[in-house]
């Protein structure tokens, strides 16, 4: 990238923010970077706690590309020792603990899946039990006397369960303390998370200020709302584009998302400036560009980024096919059903082809279910030992029924 001033830097540095806090401090440390002729260090941590990573996790990972792309040294923190307590983020139960060798193996699949975002020559990748598990008991206690339980049981999470009665166990309330002094161990100029992440964060300036380090500058991004537009994007909830799909599966998830939500993803999940952003939005307005084209464009630069040109030029081309013309995707997915034989109804809901059975009977009624290129509306049983192509809507899916435990 060409040399930007420090004004041009922090406006780039704020596209798709939640919140900076500060901006002033962002400013004058960047000044303070230029004299010195030294890159800021700027921190986002992740706990391993699943394998794969979503599109909701890049919107994180953009952010720290754009301090990247002007220079600033970039660290990726894998918590493997916070990830033992597990995020009490959101949680309303206590989240139960993972052992080593699951955070060890998800660790693994992140450091291969961020640099398809990251440039790896100019990304610390570090791991919190560094300095985290060499700690003596009495640096322990010495860390935990920064800060008080009143001001930790200021966290909605906290407080929300505490006046419900519902139990916090004594290591959860480790986990901002720990990730505060991950800032330490780092000597962090920014720290990057959600916007759920805001209270953690915070507690990093003023730990940081406790060990004479200057407080670092928190940068907070919007959660990704997932492909219903409603809740945060999540594996769990099924509403998820996971970053190592196919190209085609990623490119027809994305066709699926509402008009309205095109536009965030555009901000949120490509490098496209504001301007050029509104540029489209106008276009789509005044009717010189159809939303179809617009989200194709969109669902485009995102499979190129996360595969290739040619890889996203083929998704488009497939998905232009199964829709326009109905034919069965090359791609798909298989689905096992041990079950000897199952009502249809049944299958559509254990292959994820439709969320619940109640919903699969409503499908069938309205005509929107296909088992081997035929319409069904009845409650037919599909035999063990069978392979069957089938179609809920726009979803397809290659299930196999077979006998429980004969593998046949």
């Amino acid at each position: 990238m060409v040399q930007l001033t420090v004004d041009e830097q922090v406006a780039y540095l704020k596209k798709g923010l939640a919140e900076l806090i500060r901006e002033e401090e962002l400013r004058e440390r960047l000044i303070q970077a230029q004299r010195e002729g030294r890159p800021l260090r700027v921190k986002a941590g992740f706990d391993p706690t699943a394998p794969d990573l979503h599109l909701g996790h890049t919107v994180l990972l953009r952010k720290m590309k754009h301090f990247q792309d002007l220079g600033h040294t970039v660290i990726f923190l894998i918590g493997d020792m916070t990830g033992l307590i597990g995020d009490p983020t959101g949680r309303n139960t206590t989240r139960p603990p993972m052992s080593r060798e699951q955070i060890q193996a998800n660790a693994e699949t992140y450091k291969a899946q961020v640099f398809k975002i990251l440039d790896p020559q100019k990304t610390e990748v570090r791991f919190n039990s560094e300095w985290l598990e060499p700690l003596r008991f009495a640096d322990l206690v010495h860390l935990c006397s920064k800060y008080t339980v009143a001001r930790l049981l200021e966290r909605d999470d906290f407080a929300q369960r505490f006046q419900a009665n519902i139990p916090i166990a004594v290591h959860e309330l480790l986990y901002p303390l720990a990730q505060a002094y991950d800032s330490v161990a780092l000597r962090c100029d920014v720290e990057l998370g959600g916007t759920d992440q805001k209270f953690n964060l915070l507690v990093g300036r003023e730990i940081q200020r406790d060990y004479g380090l200057p407080p670092q500058i928190v940068a907070t991004v919007p959660i990704l709302e997932g492909l219903d537009g409603v809740e945060k994007m999540s594996k769990s909830k099924g509403n998820y584009v996971g970053i190592n799909e196919p190209p085609a599966v990623m490119f027809a998830k994305l066709m699926s998302i509402s008009d309205r939500l095109m536009w965030r993803y555009y901000e949120l999940l490509t490098d496209l400036s504001l301007e050029e952003i509104e540029h489209r939005k106008q276009q789509v307005e005044r009717g010189e560009l159809h939303p179809k084209r617009a989200k194709m464009e969109l669902a485009w630069r995102i499979v190129a980024d996360f595969h290739s040109r040619q890889a996203a030029d083929w998704a488009l081309q497939e998905w232009e096919r199964v829709v326009a013309e109905g034919e069965a995707p090359s791609e798909l997915e298989t689905v096992v059903i041990e079950e000897g034989s199952l009502r249809i109804d049944k299958v559509l809901a254990r292959a994820g082809l439709a969320p619940s059975v109640a919903e699969a009977t409503r499908k069938l009624k309205e005509g929107a279910v296909e088992v081997d290129g035929q319409r069904v509306t009845s409650f037919v049983t599909l035999q063990s030992p069978g392979e069957y192509l089938i179609r809920l809507g726009k979803k397809w899916k290659r299930v196999v029924v077979q006998t429980k435990g004969t593998g046949v």
